[in-house]
């Protein structure tokens, strides 16, 4: 996520003397893409391609499904939808630019759809890190609480739960991206990165961006480290609930119903974690650009194969609607 945990290099441009310095501001902005693989534009056209008709393939026929099978109408499925739903969304504020950039070498974007670009993108992570929360929640009742699930989860409750993650995600990086859109840009415009994110945008500011970094790191640090906060509690407590259970056979049943929401969880929080808490001095924008494709692009790709290959309930489901065709 581009701002969340915004410990990054704040070695920003300082503030400077603007009787030096061009006053033309910049009017749109270059997306650099990957350092050192400038010259196999149709390779990373056709791979990118692949990941995104995966991605919308895959995550849409689990959408549908959850829709139209009633069987799969419960508090986790409704989750899974709405995860699913992101996962779309996500994937397409990026990798659509990508392919330009591949394909017919458009590397320009506007202004204003830079700025937007940044918004929903971080927008949606934000929301992913809340709805996997809430899904954490789901996992710790059905498990600790199990004969007070069903009174305590009912529908008016994990409705207000995704409605309260898709508002506070979309509201979340509103002053950022207002205090970002705000500041001079004189050049250059290229921005080292495969997509407009908040680090390497301030990187290109001719002013001093120390507010923005340390609003940009305080509300990062809150909706990261709570959510994952939060995350690691529920499995601590539903590890202990699992563990005192006589049968291996009962053990090994209920740690499957938590292992696809799991491994979701760690394909996306640990990239962050290792993008935004670690020495500044280890940043590179080979790396950086390379670990952001781990939440950005293959975290969505790989959400509907965790759900469809290790749950039984969405494959029962597929082979009812393909039967039923």
């Amino acid at each position: 996520m581009g701002v969340l945990l915004q410990t990054v290099n704040t070695e920003f441009p300082r503030a400077v003397d603007f009787t030096n310095v061009s006053t033309k501001l910049v009017t749109e902005f270059i997306i650099f893409g990957f350092p050192g693989f400038q010259s196999l534009s149709t390779l990373l056209f056709c791979v990118f391609l692949f990941i995104y008709l995966c991605t919308v393939t895959g995550n849409g026929i689990i959408f549908l499904l959850i829709i139209l099978d009633q069987k799969l109408h419960t508090p986790m499925y409704f989750f899974v939808s709405n995860l699913s739903f992101l996962d779309m969304s996500s994937i397409t504020v990026t990798i659509p630019k990508m392919l330009a950039k591949f394909s017919v070498h458009n590397d320009e974007i506007a202004y204003v759809a830079c700025f937007l670009q940044m918004y929903y993108f971080i927008s949606c992570q934000a929301v992913e890190c809340l709805l996997l929360t809430a899904m954490a929640y789901d996992r710790y009742m059905a498990i600790c609480s199990p004969l007070h699930y069903h009174n305590i989860m009912v529908r008016q409750l994990y409705i207000s739960l995704a409605v309260a993650s898709w508002t506070i995600g979309l509201a979340y990086p509103i002053a950022t991206v207002v205090l970002a859109f705000r500041l001079p840009y004189c050049g250059p415009n290229i921005i080292h990165h495969y997509y407009c994110d908040h680090p390497p945008l301030l990187q290109l500011a001719c002013a001093d961006t120390s507010l923005n970094v340390t609003i940009g790191s305080s509300l990062g640090a809150i909706i990261l480290l709570l959510c994952f906060s939060l995350i690691v509690t529920s499995y601590v407590h539903i590890i202990r609930s699992v563990l005192k259970i006589a049968s291996s056979k009962g053990r090994k049943k209920t740690f499957s119903t938590c292992a696809s929401h799991f491994v979701v969880v760690n394909m996306f929080f640990l990239p962050l974690i290792f993008m935004y808490i670690r020495p500044t001095a280890s940043y590179s924008a080979d790396i950086d650009s390379l670990v952001a494709m781990l939440y950005t692009v293959l975290t969505p790709m790989l959400n509907p194969v965790v759900y469809s290959l290790r749950n039984k309930d969405i494959k029962n489901a597929f082979r009812k609607q393909i039967c039923c065709t």
